[in-house]
């Protein structure tokens, strides 16, 4: 077995699909299908079975998968070690980004920390908050930013605090709300409690759910046609969306905030590369109220 075969293997058990496995790894599916057969063979025993759900690996094949997995991270591990050594600042910086901070921060923060480290290449993975936990959780990324509240035995630092507003195309009050029609988009669940905590606290009856789309970007060109209202974070907000918005309090005055945490494992600060881009982007982030 090689990297390759280590690939491979994650891929499959990632996706449980050969077909979505090999345009992952950017291969062929019968060059794909005929290292499986291959590794078959030279462990002689049969690795995984198709069902209805898609490919399920043998108690034998489970065993390779966990192999593989073990062989990629220490091989990450030595990666990171390897350019570890010396004065220089380079490697592969693997990041974990909310959806939301990576279309609309992380661009520019990378443009400007390449200039000042040109040899760094980036790895970057994109996702709710809970799926870049996940990552954090696994070691698959060096460090990850997060929206909302999470519990990490690791190290946290607050980048950012942002209010939630409505917005709408023309000006509405609150008071008008629940009998306008309200456009949901899917989100992470931290978003979603931070909304229903505000709501619960303002009405006692439900939104008037008129549309449900699958991101926050759909939703703001649904308001922009006079559609309904949604409830959006400051980030995704520009003077040319040209809408009406009004900042989110609670009855007691307060306003609605969400967090945005850089977190990281405390022993990865040893590496330049790591140590690097926290001190960078602590720098460059500042607490927003």
């Amino acid at each position: 077995m090689d990297q390759k075969d280590w690939q491979i293997l994650g891929a499959i058990a990632e996706e449980k699909s050969l077909t979505k496995a090999a345009e992952k790894l950017f291969i062929t599916q019968p060059a794909l299908s005929y290292r499986l057969k291959q590794l078959e063979e030279a462990f002689q025993t049969k690795l995984f079975f198709r069902t209805k759900k898609g490919i399920e690996f043998t108690s034998e094949g489970e065993y390779l998968v966990e192999y593989a997995k073990e062989q990629v991270k220490d091989f990450l591990i030595l990666k990171d070690d390897i350019f570890n050594i010396g004065n220089e600042v380079r490697g592969t910086l693997r990041i974990g980004v909310s959806s939301n901070f990576a279309q609309y921060k992380l661009p520019a923060l990378l443009k400007k920390f390449s200039a000042s480290y040109p040899n760094i290449q980036f790895k970057v993975q994109t996702g709710w908050s809970t799926e870049i936990m996940n990552l954090l959780n696994q070691s698959h990324i060096h460090l990850g930013i997060l929206r909302g509240d999470y519990d990490w035995e690791g190290e946290k630092s607050l980048l950012t605090k942002e209010q939630l507003y409505i917005i709408s195309k023309n000006r509405i009050s609150l008071e008008e709300l629940p009998q306008l029609p309200f456009i949901y988009y899917k989100t992470d669940n931290s978003l979603k409690q931070l909304i229903s905590r505000w709501w619960n606290d303002q009405f006692s009856q439900s939104p008037l759910t008129a549309m449900e789309v699958d991101r926050q970007e759909t939703s703001k060109e649904m308001v922009k046609h006079g559609l309904g209202f949604s409830v959006v974070p400051e980030i995704c907000l520009t003077p040319a969306d040209d809408l009406y918005t009004e900042g989110l309090q609670y009855k007691n005055g307060e306003p609605v905030l969400r967090d945005t945490w850089l977190m990281y494992r405390t022993d990865l600060t040893q590496l330049k590369i790591v140590k690097a881009f926290i001190e960078f982007l602590i720098k460059q982030q500042t607490v927003k109220i």
